[in-house]
Protein backbone atom coordinates (compact mmCIF):
# COMPACT_ATOMS: atom_id res chain seq x y z
CA UNK A 1 0.00 0.00 0.00
CA UNK A 2 3.33 2.42 0.78
CA UNK A 3 4.41 1.45 -2.55
CA UNK A 4 1.82 3.80 -4.17
CA UNK A 5 2.43 7.23 -2.79
CA UNK A 6 6.48 6.59 -1.79
CA UNK A 7 8.64 8.32 -4.39
CA UNK A 8 12.04 7.96 -2.87
CA UNK A 9 14.58 10.73 -3.94
CA UNK A 10 17.27 9.01 -6.02
CA UNK A 11 19.87 11.19 -4.25
CA UNK A 12 19.28 9.38 -0.97
CA UNK A 13 18.52 5.86 -2.79
CA UNK A 14 22.13 6.02 -4.67
CA UNK A 15 23.83 7.04 -1.00
CA UNK A 16 23.64 3.75 0.30
CA UNK A 17 25.66 0.81 -0.56
CA UNK A 18 24.30 -1.83 -3.63
CA UNK A 19 22.04 0.21 -5.28
CA UNK A 20 22.96 -0.74 -9.00
CA UNK A 21 20.49 -3.35 -8.58
CA UNK A 22 17.38 -2.42 -7.17
CA UNK A 23 13.94 -3.05 -9.12
CA UNK A 24 12.47 0.08 -10.83
CA UNK A 25 9.62 1.54 -7.68
CA UNK A 26 6.62 0.25 -9.67
CA UNK A 27 4.41 -3.24 -9.74
CA UNK A 28 3.29 -5.42 -8.03
CA UNK A 29 7.08 -7.42 -7.11
CA UNK A 30 8.25 -4.04 -6.42
CA UNK A 31 5.36 -3.41 -3.83
CA UNK A 32 5.38 -6.67 -2.50
CA UNK A 33 9.41 -7.25 -2.08
CA UNK A 34 11.55 -4.42 -3.79
CA UNK A 35 9.92 -2.05 -1.23
CA UNK A 36 11.81 -3.27 1.73
CA UNK A 37 15.16 -3.72 0.00
CA UNK A 38 16.79 -0.90 2.06
CA UNK A 39 20.19 -0.33 3.89
CA UNK A 40 21.33 -3.60 6.10
CA UNK A 41 19.13 -5.67 4.36
CA UNK A 42 21.33 -4.79 1.05
CA UNK A 43 24.22 -5.97 2.96
CA UNK A 44 22.73 -9.38 3.95
CA UNK A 45 21.54 -9.94 0.03
CA UNK A 46 24.82 -8.94 -1.23
CA UNK A 47 26.94 -11.60 1.76
CA UNK A 48 24.13 -14.49 1.25
CA UNK A 49 25.28 -14.35 -2.62
CA UNK A 50 28.89 -13.16 -3.14
CA UNK A 51 30.01 -14.04 0.95
CA UNK A 52 32.18 -11.74 3.27
CA UNK A 53 34.14 -9.88 0.15
CA UNK A 54 34.05 -6.38 1.72
CA UNK A 55 35.65 -5.64 5.14
CA UNK A 56 32.99 -3.80 6.05
CA UNK A 57 30.43 -6.76 5.80
CA UNK A 58 31.89 -8.66 8.91
CA UNK A 59 29.61 -6.50 11.15
CA UNK A 60 26.98 -8.46 9.64
CA UNK A 61 26.82 -11.85 11.73
CA UNK A 62 26.76 -14.87 9.44
CA UNK A 63 23.31 -17.01 10.07
CA UNK A 64 20.45 -14.41 8.50
CA UNK A 65 22.67 -14.21 5.27
CA UNK A 66 23.01 -18.10 5.24
CA UNK A 67 19.51 -18.91 5.63
CA UNK A 68 18.83 -16.75 3.05
CA UNK A 69 21.20 -18.08 0.65
CA UNK A 70 19.69 -21.82 1.52
CA UNK A 71 16.31 -20.19 0.83
CA UNK A 72 16.93 -18.09 -2.80
CA UNK A 73 16.78 -21.47 -4.81
CA UNK A 74 12.86 -21.23 -3.96
CA UNK A 75 12.59 -17.93 -4.73
CA UNK A 76 14.29 -14.57 -4.95
CA UNK A 77 16.88 -13.90 -2.66
CA UNK A 78 14.34 -10.54 -1.12
CA UNK A 79 11.52 -13.47 -0.73
CA UNK A 80 13.72 -16.03 1.35
CA UNK A 81 14.79 -12.75 3.52
CA UNK A 82 11.48 -11.39 4.06
CA UNK A 83 9.99 -15.15 4.81
CA UNK A 84 12.82 -15.75 7.20
CA UNK A 85 11.79 -12.56 9.21
CA UNK A 86 8.17 -13.46 9.30
CA UNK A 87 8.33 -17.01 10.32
CA UNK A 88 10.97 -15.83 12.84
CA UNK A 89 9.00 -12.99 13.99
CA UNK A 90 6.15 -15.54 14.36
CA UNK A 91 8.29 -17.63 17.09
CA UNK A 92 9.31 -14.36 18.68
CA UNK A 93 5.81 -13.48 19.20
CA UNK A 94 4.90 -17.23 20.40
CA UNK A 95 7.95 -17.63 22.62
CA UNK A 96 7.00 -14.08 24.23
CA UNK A 97 3.31 -15.20 24.64
CA UNK A 98 4.88 -18.58 26.41
CA UNK A 99 7.22 -16.60 29.02
CA UNK A 100 3.98 -13.90 29.37
CA UNK A 101 1.60 -17.21 30.55
CA UNK A 102 4.50 -18.78 32.60
CA UNK A 103 4.09 -15.62 34.78
CA UNK A 104 0.82 -13.97 34.57
CA UNK A 105 -2.46 -14.52 33.52
CA UNK A 106 -3.17 -15.22 30.33
CA UNK A 107 -4.95 -12.08 30.03
CA UNK A 108 -1.86 -10.07 31.04
CA UNK A 109 0.36 -12.03 29.01
CA UNK A 110 -1.43 -11.35 25.56
CA UNK A 111 -1.35 -7.80 26.16
CA UNK A 112 2.37 -7.91 26.46
CA UNK A 113 2.52 -9.43 22.98
CA UNK A 114 -0.26 -6.81 21.93
CA UNK A 115 2.30 -4.21 22.77
CA UNK A 116 5.73 -5.72 21.75
CA UNK A 117 3.90 -6.32 18.18
CA UNK A 118 2.67 -2.56 17.98
CA UNK A 119 5.57 -1.07 19.42
CA UNK A 120 7.61 1.81 17.23
CA UNK A 121 10.38 -0.11 15.58
CA UNK A 122 8.57 -3.90 15.86
CA UNK A 123 8.53 -3.43 11.46
CA UNK A 124 12.21 -4.26 11.47
CA UNK A 125 10.72 -7.78 12.54
CA UNK A 126 9.12 -8.66 9.29
CA UNK A 127 11.99 -6.56 7.21
CA UNK A 128 14.97 -8.17 5.93
CA UNK A 129 16.81 -7.29 9.17
CA UNK A 130 18.14 -10.10 11.63
CA UNK A 131 15.95 -8.72 14.60
CA UNK A 132 13.31 -10.84 14.37
CA UNK A 133 15.61 -14.13 14.14
CA UNK A 134 17.91 -13.01 16.86
CA UNK A 135 15.12 -11.91 19.11
CA UNK A 136 12.75 -15.45 18.47
CA UNK A 137 15.81 -17.68 19.53
CA UNK A 138 16.53 -15.68 22.66
CA UNK A 139 12.72 -15.74 24.15
CA UNK A 140 12.90 -19.79 23.21
CA UNK A 141 16.57 -20.10 24.47
CA UNK A 142 15.17 -19.07 27.91
CA UNK A 143 11.88 -20.59 27.99
CA UNK A 144 13.56 -23.79 27.21
CA UNK A 145 15.60 -23.52 29.76
CA UNK A 146 13.19 -22.07 32.63
CA UNK A 147 11.76 -25.90 31.36
CA UNK A 148 15.18 -27.39 31.74
CA UNK A 149 15.48 -28.50 28.49
CA UNK A 150 19.27 -27.84 27.97
CA UNK A 151 20.04 -28.82 25.01
CA UNK A 152 17.48 -26.89 23.15
CA UNK A 153 18.20 -24.31 25.08
CA UNK A 154 21.71 -23.55 24.34
CA UNK A 155 21.48 -24.82 20.59
CA UNK A 156 18.77 -21.06 20.46
CA UNK A 157 21.70 -19.27 21.79
CA UNK A 158 24.65 -20.84 20.15
CA UNK A 159 22.65 -19.46 17.19
CA UNK A 160 21.75 -16.00 18.67
CA UNK A 161 25.70 -15.38 18.53
CA UNK A 162 25.54 -16.16 15.10
CA UNK A 163 22.95 -13.64 14.29
CA UNK A 164 24.27 -10.29 16.11
CA UNK A 165 26.48 -9.84 18.98
CA UNK A 166 23.45 -9.05 21.43
CA UNK A 167 22.42 -12.15 20.58
CA UNK A 168 24.95 -13.99 22.70
CA UNK A 169 23.86 -12.01 25.53
CA UNK A 170 21.51 -15.27 26.09
CA UNK A 171 23.91 -16.42 27.83
CA UNK A 172 23.22 -14.33 30.84
CA UNK A 173 20.33 -16.04 32.26
CA UNK A 174 20.63 -19.17 30.84
CA UNK A 175 24.41 -19.08 33.15
CA UNK A 176 21.63 -17.78 36.29
CA UNK A 177 19.13 -20.40 35.62
CA UNK A 178 21.65 -23.10 35.21
CA UNK A 179 23.26 -22.21 38.16
CA UNK A 180 20.36 -22.67 40.25
CA UNK A 181 19.82 -26.45 39.24
CA UNK A 182 23.02 -27.68 40.06
CA UNK A 183 22.99 -30.22 38.03
CA UNK A 184 25.39 -32.09 35.18
CA UNK A 185 22.99 -31.83 32.89
CA UNK A 186 23.19 -28.09 33.02
CA UNK A 187 26.57 -28.59 31.10
CA UNK A 188 25.25 -27.51 27.65
CA UNK A 189 24.97 -24.05 28.23
CA UNK A 190 28.48 -24.21 27.83
CA UNK A 191 28.14 -23.91 24.06
CA UNK A 192 26.12 -21.09 24.51
CA UNK A 193 28.72 -18.60 23.37
CA UNK A 194 30.73 -20.33 20.85
CA UNK A 195 28.38 -18.96 18.12
CA UNK A 196 29.75 -15.50 18.49
CA UNK A 197 33.02 -16.19 19.31
CA UNK A 198 33.39 -19.26 16.65
CA UNK A 199 33.09 -16.28 14.11
CA UNK A 200 35.26 -13.93 15.54
CA UNK A 201 37.97 -16.85 15.47
CA UNK A 202 36.72 -17.50 11.77
CA UNK A 203 37.43 -14.04 11.18
CA UNK A 204 40.93 -13.98 12.17
CA UNK A 205 42.03 -17.04 10.63
CA UNK A 206 41.05 -15.64 7.23
CA UNK A 207 42.70 -12.43 7.83
CA UNK A 208 39.60 -10.23 7.85
CA UNK A 209 39.03 -7.71 10.15
CA UNK A 210 37.27 -8.00 13.47
CA UNK A 211 33.87 -6.57 13.78
CA UNK A 212 34.97 -3.27 16.26
CA UNK A 213 37.16 -2.51 13.64
CA UNK A 214 35.40 -2.75 10.80
CA UNK A 215 32.87 -0.80 12.62
CA UNK A 216 35.70 2.00 13.60
CA UNK A 217 36.80 2.01 10.13
CA UNK A 218 33.75 1.55 7.77
CA UNK A 219 30.71 2.63 9.87
CA UNK A 220 32.44 5.46 11.66
CA UNK A 221 31.17 3.50 14.84
CA UNK A 222 33.23 3.05 18.17
CA UNK A 223 33.16 1.08 21.08
CA UNK A 224 33.19 3.45 24.45
CA UNK A 225 32.21 2.55 27.59
CA UNK A 226 28.27 3.00 28.57
CA UNK A 227 28.80 6.30 30.18
CA UNK A 228 30.55 7.95 28.12
CA UNK A 229 27.94 7.11 24.89
CA UNK A 230 25.27 8.30 27.34
CA UNK A 231 26.95 11.66 28.10
CA UNK A 232 27.37 12.38 24.73
CA UNK A 233 23.56 12.17 24.24
CA UNK A 234 22.69 13.96 26.69
CA UNK A 235 25.44 16.81 25.62
CA UNK A 236 24.08 16.47 22.17
CA UNK A 237 20.71 16.97 22.89
CA UNK A 238 21.21 20.05 25.46
CA UNK A 239 23.95 21.68 22.04
CA UNK A 240 21.42 20.46 19.52
CA UNK A 241 18.35 19.41 19.89
CA UNK A 242 17.59 16.53 17.92
CA UNK A 243 14.03 14.76 17.56
CA UNK A 244 16.26 11.54 16.92
CA UNK A 245 18.22 11.81 19.77
CA UNK A 246 15.56 12.95 22.00
CA UNK A 247 13.56 9.71 21.28
CA UNK A 248 16.09 7.25 21.52
CA UNK A 249 17.00 8.99 24.62
CA UNK A 250 13.45 8.51 26.10
CA UNK A 251 13.17 4.86 24.91
CA UNK A 252 16.85 3.92 26.70
CA UNK A 253 14.62 5.30 29.92
CA UNK A 254 12.15 3.26 29.73
CA UNK A 255 13.72 0.04 29.17
CA UNK A 256 15.43 0.70 31.67
CA UNK A 257 12.64 1.30 34.31
CA UNK A 258 10.50 -1.35 32.27
CA UNK A 259 13.28 -4.10 32.67
CA UNK A 260 15.98 -3.17 35.23
CA UNK A 261 14.65 -0.79 37.90
CA UNK A 262 10.67 -1.88 38.39
CA UNK A 263 8.33 -4.76 38.98
CA UNK A 264 9.41 -6.38 42.38
CA UNK A 265 8.33 -10.19 41.03
CA UNK A 266 10.83 -9.68 38.24
CA UNK A 267 12.81 -13.07 37.82
CA UNK A 268 16.62 -12.19 38.74
CA UNK A 269 17.84 -13.38 35.24
CA UNK A 270 15.01 -11.27 33.21
CA UNK A 271 16.51 -8.07 35.21
CA UNK A 272 20.29 -9.30 34.89
CA UNK A 273 19.73 -9.96 30.60
CA UNK A 274 17.72 -6.14 30.80
CA UNK A 275 21.15 -4.48 31.96
CA UNK A 276 23.06 -6.55 29.78
CA UNK A 277 21.24 -5.76 26.63
CA UNK A 278 21.65 -2.03 27.63
CA UNK A 279 24.48 -2.20 28.30
CA UNK A 280 25.80 -3.66 25.16
CA UNK A 281 23.58 -0.89 23.27
CA UNK A 282 25.45 1.71 25.05
CA UNK A 283 28.77 0.22 24.17
CA UNK A 284 27.94 1.78 20.48
CA UNK A 285 28.98 5.08 20.30
CA UNK A 286 27.57 6.41 16.83
CA UNK A 287 26.64 10.04 15.24
CA UNK A 288 24.30 11.21 16.68
CA UNK A 289 24.52 9.58 19.55
CA UNK A 290 22.25 6.49 20.52
CA UNK A 291 21.07 6.63 16.84
CA UNK A 292 18.61 3.47 16.33
CA UNK A 293 18.66 2.80 20.08
CA UNK A 294 15.00 1.72 19.90
CA UNK A 295 15.76 -0.67 17.15
CA UNK A 296 18.69 -2.15 19.34
CA UNK A 297 16.72 -2.67 22.64
CA UNK A 298 13.80 -4.89 20.80
CA UNK A 299 15.64 -7.84 22.01
CA UNK A 300 14.68 -6.87 25.89
CA UNK A 301 12.00 -8.79 26.47
CA UNK A 302 11.77 -8.32 29.98
CA UNK A 303 10.82 -4.37 29.51
CA UNK A 304 7.47 -6.40 27.59
CA UNK A 305 6.63 -8.15 29.99
CA UNK A 306 6.69 -5.08 33.16
CA UNK A 307 4.85 -2.91 30.30
CA UNK A 308 2.14 -5.94 30.09
CA UNK A 309 1.80 -5.40 34.16
CA UNK A 310 1.29 -2.06 33.78
CA UNK A 311 -1.19 -2.35 30.81
CA UNK A 312 -3.07 -5.29 33.15
CA UNK A 313 -5.64 -3.13 34.91
CA UNK A 314 -6.58 -0.33 32.00
CA UNK A 315 -10.15 -0.56 30.55
CA UNK A 316 -10.05 -1.99 26.96
CA UNK A 317 -10.66 0.87 24.98
CA UNK A 318 -7.86 3.08 26.41
CA UNK A 319 -5.73 -0.49 25.68
CA UNK A 320 -6.80 0.19 22.21
CA UNK A 321 -5.86 3.18 22.17
CA UNK A 322 -2.37 3.28 23.52
CA UNK A 323 -1.67 0.15 20.65
CA UNK A 324 -3.20 2.20 18.08
CA UNK A 325 -1.10 5.00 19.52
CA UNK A 326 2.14 3.24 19.15
CA UNK A 327 1.46 1.53 16.09
CA UNK A 328 0.55 5.14 14.37
CA UNK A 329 4.27 5.80 15.87
CA UNK A 330 5.51 2.48 14.34
CA UNK A 331 3.86 3.26 10.53
CA UNK A 332 5.31 6.47 10.45
CA UNK A 333 8.85 5.49 11.22
CA UNK A 334 8.42 2.68 8.84
CA UNK A 335 7.29 5.01 6.32
CA UNK A 336 10.28 7.25 6.76
CA UNK A 337 12.56 4.30 6.67
CA UNK A 338 11.00 2.85 2.98
CA UNK A 339 11.28 6.22 1.94
CA UNK A 340 15.18 6.69 2.21
CA UNK A 341 14.50 9.72 4.65
CA UNK A 342 17.46 8.25 6.88
CA UNK A 343 20.92 7.57 5.57
CA UNK A 344 22.71 4.91 7.05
Amino acid sequence: MAAVFLHPDARLLHSNAFTDRLPAPRGLHYALLGIWERFDTLWFLRIAERGYDLPAGVVFYPLYPWLIRGLSGLDDPIAAALLISTVAAFFYFWGLLRLGRSEFARARALRTVMLAAAWPASFFFFAGYAEALTVALIVWSVSWARDERWVLASACAFAAGLTRSAGTLAIVPLAILAWRVRRAARWPVAIAPLGMLGYWLWLHQTGRPSVAAAYRTSWNIEVASPWTTLWRAIRSLAEHPDSLVAISLVTLILFFVAGVATRRRMRIEDRCYSAAAIAHDLLRLCWPPLFGAPRYLLPVYPAYLTMGEWAENMERARFAFLCGALFAFNLVWMWAFLSWSLVL
